[in-house]
């Protein structure tokens, strides 16, 4: 059996004052990093007053060209552009297996094609909404996170070692 993707978590309507920021807490489709690279520090904070907020563990993703696959999962609390949708896992959902969700190709495609707009196209918040994920019970999520973290941490490391030996 399959859920909606409104069926396990909801967009985020926070909003965060922008003199609480900094360039490492402002996420905007500018320093988020292309096939579920991560983020870099922000060059410029916006001009407003406040700007949709997240916390730790809700999954950004930016919307504008999502074939570009800009995710984050959120390690601390911060404000984001706009065009970034800030997902955030209902009650009984790991926030990290929804990340897992998310950064799918399959996610990145559905949301692609759903989208709206050529030149730069944004994503149906509706239509994201209705993509159909698993219907696993927490303990199968939180089995799937065990083995896919480990993973994730070794490819960041090994990011980093990238960066450095590139530098």
């Amino acid at each position: 059996m399959k859920f909606e993707l409104l069926d396990i978590c909801d967009y985020v309507k926070e909003k965060a004052e922008v003199a609480s920021l900094t360039n490492k807490t402002y996420i905007s489709t500018e320093n988020m990093q292309p096939n579920r690279g991560g983020i870099k520090e922000a060059a410029t904070l916006p001009t407003t007053v406040q700007t949709p907020g997240y916390r730790a563990g809700d999954i950004l993703v930016s919307n504008i060209r999502p074939y570009f696959k800009k995710i984050w999962f959120a390690q601390n609390e911060g404000g984001c552009s706009n065009d970034i949708l800030v997902f955030r896992a209902k009650e009984g959902v790991n926030p990290q297996f929804l990340y897992y969700i998310l950064s799918n190709d399959a996610f990145f495609e559905y949301t692609t094609a759903t989208s709206k707009g050529t030149k730069m196209p944004r994503g149906d918040k509706t239509a994201i909404m209705q993509y159909k994920v698993p219907n696993y019970e927490v303990k199968i999520q939180n089995k799937i996170v065990e083995i896919l973290y480990p993973i994730d941490k070794k490819i960041e490391i090994n990011k980093k070692i990238n960066d450095n030996l590139a530098a």
